[in-house]
């Protein structure tokens, strides 16, 4: 065969395209990945997954004390819920907005969906199940119950534990955004401070009459 007997294969432009795009993925991939460009990923490459870690926790729920491994990401609701089966804390938002998951952390109330089991190491958490004495309710227990303060009720265990750390916090003298006078030693309870206080516990039934009634009770005041 000579020079002149030499196959020429016509290039159209459908292949000059799907070439050019072949070499210019092949490049952007070299690019971007140059370990796996030079050495595409096999078994042996494939590193192991890291081993999960838990941390030992005891958690003082209730007046008993609970000793558990958790993951450290676990939150203080989920701890309550999944792993100690006190499922009277409530998951409504986890984010914080609801207050179904109220309890109290040394006798402050908090939102347990908002802060993690390890954190509170030996601290004392009392939770709805452990307001009642025995087979006597707590007396915000009892309000609610005579006062109807709850309709689907699964506000009503955050209403009562945020309830009860309010009214510590009123006695204590603690102001709030609507308090006028900060010099008084003494509050007092008024409508609009009693809704102020409450106002990071939502109830979906709008049954706050009901609960406004309850914790005015409690708190000796004329209904």
């Amino acid at each position: 065969m000579g020079e002149d007997d030499t196959i020429r294969v016509p290039v159209t432009r459908r292949a000059l395209l799907e070439t050019g795009t072949a070499a210019a993925a092949l490049l952007l991939t070299a690019v971007r990945h140059p370990a796996q460009a030079a050495a595409p990923p096999g078994p042996a490459s494939l590193s192991p997954a890291a081993p999960s870690s838990t941390v030992a926790v005891t958690l003082l729920i209730n007046g008993h004390p609970h000793d558990l491994n958790l993951d450290p990401r676990t939150t203080l609701l989920d701890a309550l819920r999944e792993h100690l089966a006190l499922t009277g804390s409530k998951k409504g938002c986890d984010h914080g907005q609801c207050g179904a998951c109220t309890v109290l952390l040394e006798g402050r109330r908090i939102n347990s969906c908002l802060t993690l089991a390890v954190m509170h190491d030996g601290q004392a958490i009392t939770t709805i199940e452990g307001l009642a004495s025995g087979d006597t309710l707590h007396p915000l227990q009892a309000a609610f119950v005579e006062h109807d303060g709850f309709q689907c009720g699964y506000c009503t265990s955050g209403q009562i534990c945020s309830a009860t750390g309010m009214l510590s916090e009123f006695r204590e003298g603690m102001p709030s955004y609507v308090t006028e006078d900060l010099t008084k030693p003494h509050l007092d309870l008024t409508d609009a401070e009693l809704h102020e206080r409450m106002s990071g516990n939502i109830c979906r039934c709008a049954a706050y009459p009901n609960i406004t009634a309850a914790i005015r009770q409690v708190a000796g005041m004329p209904a």
